[in-house]
């Protein structure tokens, strides 16, 4: 199954609604200016994308799950937003000119691309000399790579994939971008995952999160207990209720490039 395949299985837009406000924090991090153009890579169903246009900038979002598109077309024409649009497309194979956007974003989106190098060489490429990328991505130590990592124990990736959490580590960022970059800047946030239960929370990402419905649907009956019951000791150590509800802190790194 390619990574198109396996991110338009499920609906992740219902999983990205929790994530609205990484969206927000990105795009006031990296500054904008009312009238930019700005690029949204894997914008899914355009939460960062819907954030830069209400900050009266110039927005396309990208991605190639064409049904997430169609979501974010609908948000837009219920904000009444005129001057953002959505495009399919690769986040390692723009479809656009270089120096096109002042600015290039991306929220847990190019993270996921498989090959690494291209998508930073990507993403620079369409920003103009003396514009910025910025992105947010899931740290090393956060959750939310934990829950990668379990998923890829019954799913693995091919040999020699570099983890997508990687994108949260600074000096990683550093390295992979330092061949565009004039100068960095980082800051590290945290997203509160919540539900009633633990249980609940698994249930909703089985359905929505594609790539964990993908691992679980190439499981027997034993290898799906064995996944459950991981993912819920992951969910206990993390989780901070106090109670039968679920409250998960998961960090995030924010990273701004000048180029």
């Amino acid at each position: 199954m390619t990574p198109q395949q396996a991110w338009a299985t499920g609906d992740f837009s219902r999983v990205g609604a929790s994530l609205v406000m990484a969206g927000e924090f990105l795009c006031e991090a990296v500054r904008l200016h009312a009238g930019e153009r700005v690029l949204d890579v894997a914008t899914g169903a355009g939460n960062t994308a819907l954030s830069a246009a209400r900050r009266a900038c110039d927005v396309v979002g990208v991605d190639f799950v064409p049904a997430l598109l169609e979501r974010a077309r609908e948000r837009a024409l219920a904000e009444r937003f005129k001057h953002v649009t959505f495009e399919e497309g690769d986040a390692q194979a723009l479809p656009f000119p270089d120096d096109s956007f002042d600015v290039v974003l991306s929220t847990f989106g190019h993270m996921f691309a498989p090959d690494h190098a291209k998508a930073a060489s990507e993403m620079a490429r369409v920003a103009r000399p003396g514009g910025r990328v910025g992105f947010a991505c899931w740290t090393p130590s956060g959750f939310t790579a934990g829950m990668f990592r379990v998923n890829a124990k019954y799913n693995p990736p091919p040999p020699g994939t570099a983890p997508p959490s990687m994108w949260g580590d600074e000096a990683v960022v550093r390295e992979r971008m330092a061949p565009y970059a004039r100068e960095f800047r980082f800051e590290r946030r945290e997203h509160v995952f919540r539900a009633r239960t633990a249980e609940d929370w698994l249930a909703f990402m089985r359905e929505y999160f594609g790539p964990m419905r993908v691992a679980w649907e190439k499981l027997d009956q034993s290898r799906r207990e064995a996944m459950t019951q991981d993912l819920l000791a992951l969910l206990a150590e993390f989780n901070q209720s106090g109670d039968q509800t679920l409250f998960v802190p998961s960090e995030y790194l924010i990273s701004v490039i000048e180029r």
